[in-house]
């Protein structure tokens, strides 16, 4: 049976739409930052010879330079100020919460509200600085060789980690107004919005590939079912929940009794979202910034990567998209990231003690300890379940990639897993505004009529 909250979304329209004004400033003052972001991807780094850099490219993009384009909207392609995206803050978000987990002070420092959270997130903005900094350092040396003749090494690395860094933080910045002023999470639609912005390419470089290289047009059909298959598979999971059932008996309040409730708790099959496959191409980039940090122009055999001597050269062998260390790396790196972040945000002990505190058991399960180890357990098989959908989304590209490398498929399950769940949590967000526009209409009405009965 449809609850009261589902049956008012069902009933939206534009109607209702239109007259929620505080939503649709919400709205255009998203559209508005995420304008300005595709335009900074348009701003290209001081110092950079655009033809030299543009045959750089043309040789790397079916690396890890690729991959990471995608995620930035073009920016890295064209070299422009925004290149590093929010990587750096996303690597920096990952480390942070690994240390809240682990240090006492800052797990007290979690607990203690708003202000503690605030001063946590002020810990990610100075380590996102040192994040920034390093990689912005090794993709400058990286691109020393492409810089304009003239140009001192020096002043030109200067400059790109200077712009670098910057732009970084700008992203970052206007990451935090879109989640405190706009609609949806600043972060996520950032990388959403570049991912939107290149998948026509993507798209038209498919069909061009199949045509120019003699592709059969079956199989390029074939490659477009597999995606809408997968946008389908995805919109399933995202939507599955176990619910479970909560009770609560009988209790007085003054001099009447309330009659006993029962509810549900609805857990996500994938309860982590897109953080992991995003936590997970946050760490490969490392192995790549050090490899630009050599300063090397030797260019792996069939990787299309800079490679330098020793580890440096091991690293850009077997940590290029479509290599099997890549690949298994991947895999582990986002199922760990599922189960870690699952555990942040779902915490079994704490859920048990919130229900007894207010009267809820589980039928069949005493309250305390044995709800704790009841959720945990009900927790653990979602999680397996939602870890090995997300390793399959993510890593049936990356294997395609690897035996069909004459069909350009930068769409990767990586991509349609974010593109299609920052859809689904803004407009469950824009539906959350709807109806509590509603509900704030139906309140002034209710007593608007009091005060005529009056």
């Amino acid at each position: 049976m449809a609850t009261a909250a589902e049956q008012m979304a069902r009933n939206m329209n534009f109607g209702t739409f239109a007259k929620a004004k505080d939503l649709q400033a919400r709205i255009l003052f998203t559209l508005f930052i995420l304008v300005l972001y595709r335009l900074g991807t348009f701003i290209p780094v001081p110092g950079v010879d655009p033809n030299q850099f543009a045959q750089f490219f043309q040789q790397q993009q079916g690396g890890m330079l690729g991959s990471l384009n995608m995620f930035a909207g073009g920016a890295v392609e064209r070299m422009s100020v925004f290149a590093l995206n929010v990587m750096p803050y996303i690597t920096a978000s990952i480390i942070v919460q690994m240390m809240t987990s682990a240090v006492p002070s800052l797990e007290k420092l979690k607990k203690e509200g708003e202000s503690g959270r605030k001063q946590i997130n002020q810990y990610t903005r100075y380590l996102t600085v040192g994040f920034a900094f390093f990689q912005g350092f090794g993709i400058a040396m990286g691109l020393s060789g492409v810089a304009y003749e003239g140009i001192a090494t020096w002043f030109f690395v200067l400059t790109a980690v200077t712009t670098f860094v910057g732009g970084t933080m700008f992203l970052m910045w206007m990451g935090e107004q879109i989640t405190a002023r706009g609609i949806g999470n600043g972060i996520s639609l950032i990388i959403f919005a570049g991912i939107i912005a290149e998948m026509p390419k993507a798209i038209v470089n498919l069909f061009a590939g199949g045509r120019e290289q003699g592709v059969n047009v079956v199989f390029v059909a074939l490659v477009l079912l597999l995606v809408i298959a997968l946008v389908l598979f995805i919109v399933f999971i995202e939507r599955s929940q176990r619910r479970v059932l909560i009770q609560y008996p009988k209790r007085q309040v003054g001099n009447q009794m309330q009659q006993g409730q029962s509810s549900f708790m609805p857990l996500k099959l994938n309860t982590s979202g897109v953080i992991p496959p995003i936590f997970a191409i946050a760490i490969l980039m490392l192995p790549m910034t050090a490899v630009g940090l050599t300063g090397g122009n030797t260019m792996a055999p069939g990787t299309g990567v800079e490679q330098g001597p020793g580890i440096i050269q091991w690293l850009a062998l077997h940590f290029s998209p479509g290599s099997w260390t890549y690949i298994i790396t991947y895999g582990v790196l986002v199922a760990f990231f599922c189960f870690f972040y699952t555990s942040i945000m779902f915490n079994p002990q704490e859920t048990a003690d919130n229900l007894r505190k207010y009267g809820g058991f589980v039928p069949g399960i005493r309250p305390g300890k044995n709800t704790a180890a009841y959720f945990d357990y009900v927790l653990t098989r979602l999680t397996t379940i939602g870890a090995i959908y997300l390793v399959f989304v993510c890593l049936l590209p990356e294997v395609l990639r690897r035996y069909v490398p004459e069909i350009p498929f930068y769409i990767g399950g990586t991509s349609l897993l974010i593109v299609v769940s920052v859809t689904m949590d803004t407009v469950t967000q824009i539906q959350s505004h709807l109806i509590a526009h509603q509900y704030e209409g139906l309140i002034k009405k209710s007593r608007l009529g009091g005060k005529r009965r009056r």
